[in-house]
């Protein structure tokens, strides 16, 4: 799958560290150990983001970090096209993927699943199976949410299905 990837898109998930702590959010304890590790991970993608003037998308863990939310954009024609997104880390965690949900665009592409969850199951699913438990929150949006994006905002920007805000 890696071969298939552009050189970009290689050369980012080799910056982005890899997690060490296999433990999820069941396991108390070794939870907190795991989480320091993902907001490593994220604030090393978010501030690579920013330097490259390819920032695309905020976050923010609950205070469990049990669910995650934030914002992301695509800019498709010159035209900004931000969207609301969550997830919740499964209890099977990081054994599987969260779902990332975008419940505005429910409905609206078929490449997504009921209340808004966004279709990873062929390309990325696979990706963290293989990966798991070096994969974290970072791997997901980097190899999950921004090619989903990149693959269907323009389809329903040019459809008419989504509007940009105002």
């Amino acid at each position: 799958m890696a071969e298939s990837w552009d050189p970009k898109t290689r050369e980012t998930v080799k910056k982005i560290p890899f997690l060490t702590e296999t433990s999820g959010p069941r396991d108390k304890q070794k939870w907190q150990d795991r989480l320091k590790q993902e907001l490593h991970a994220l604030i090393t993608y978010i501030k690579m983001n920013k330097e490259s003037d390819m920032d695309w998308f905020t976050i923010q863990p609950s205070a469990d970090g049990t669910h995650w939310k934030g914002k992301c954009w695509y800019v498709h024609e010159l035209i900004k096209y931000e969207f609301d997104f969550q997830f919740d880390i499964p209890a099977t965690y990081p054994d599987t993927a969260p779902e990332i949900e975008i419940p505005e665009l429910d409905g609206k592409t078929a490449k997504m699943y009921r209340g808004g969850k966004i279709c990873l199951t062929i390309h990325f699913k696979p990706l963290w199976s293989k990966n798991s438990p070096h994969f974290g929150v970072a791997h997901a949006l980097c190899l999950g949410l921004a090619p989903w994006l990149a693959a269907e905002v323009p389809f329903m920007a040019e459809s008419g299905v989504i509007k940009p805000k105002v």
